[in-house]
């Protein structure tokens, strides 16, 4: 799927999250990776062959610090 050189990590890859962005909805709360993989902004993934990678962040919790 990529074309970029070097190449961006895999879908199994563990650092997968760094590929490139190839479509960006934060309205929405979801970005599509240049792997493939569904990026949600609660930390959650959707990997390309189905798989669900649940969010590391819990739901509700702040993105900044105090």
């Amino acid at each position: 799927m990529c074309q970029h050189q070097p190449p961006c990590p895999s879908a199994d890859s563990a650092d997968r999250e760094s590929a490139r962005l190839v479509a960006h909805h934060p309205e929405q709360g979801w970005s599509l990776l240049c792997n493939g993989v569904v990026f949600f902004e609660d930390t959650g993934e959707l990997l390309p062959d189905g798989r669900i990678i649940a969010p590391r962040r819990p739901r509700g919790a702040s993105l900044t610090t105090a």
